[in-house]
């Protein structure tokens, strides 16, 4: 699946974290009907390798959506997903002028390695939402409504996959054209200059 295909000319799938969670796996689990521009695909994630999502997954620029049910089997025929280390579960926030900000889900970092252990560069952003935003909802529908999508709500994700750029490694920071002079003055020392 290309970009998304009922988009007009110029519009891109960019969605912030809030976006995400708010406007479309909060819908995906409330059993609402989806927004009729953005197609998001249902895929069962963990038989696919990251590369192998083109053209199943809705692709925007580098970037890979789609839904997927939580499951802590994340391995596939060539490899796994394993949570990044140093980054655990990040709170997804939103402003609300009205009652300050809340926590709508939940964001988990994976990293993808081979099935030797060899970490690549593919990365996937999970998310999900989070226990109290489903509560709140719930209490303004009927006991059979909030028992289906309390069932609904812990069953779907909406994952973001992409490959990063392999000098993103270290974080992604690039220097500075000052600090390439700072580290080039350290190689000074090396050079041997005439009398």
């Amino acid at each position: 699946m290309a970009a998304s295909p009922n988009l007009p000319p110029g519009f891109r799938f960019c969605p912030s974290d809030q976006e995400l969670v708010l406007h479309f796996l909060h819908r995906k689990a409330a059993l609402l009907p989806s927004h009729p521009y953005v197609i998001i695909p249902d895929l069962d994630l963990y038989p696919y390798d990251p590369w192998q999502l083109e053209g199943k997954a809705l692709s925007e620029g580098k970037q890979l959506y789609f839904y997927s049910r939580r499951t802590q089997n994340k391995i596939t025929s060539n490899g796994y997903w394993k949570p990044m280390a140093g980054r655990g579960e990040e709170p997804v926030v939103t402003g609300d002028h009205h009652h300050g900000n809340r926590i709508v889900g939940m964001k988990s970092y994976f990293l993808f390695y081979t099935a030797d252990g060899i970490k690549t560069n593919w990365v996937m952003e999970e998310y999900r939402q989070s226990e109290s935003c489903t509560s709140s909802s719930s209490t303004k529908s009927s006991k059979k409504t909030r028992d289906r999508q309390k069932q609904d709500h812990s069953k779907w994700v909406i994952c973001r996959v992409y490959e990063r750029d392999s000098d993103e490694e270290d974080g992604g920071a690039e220097l500075s054209c000052l600090d390439e002079v700072f580290l080039s003055l350290d190689d000074l020392d090396e050079i041997s200059l005439p009398n």
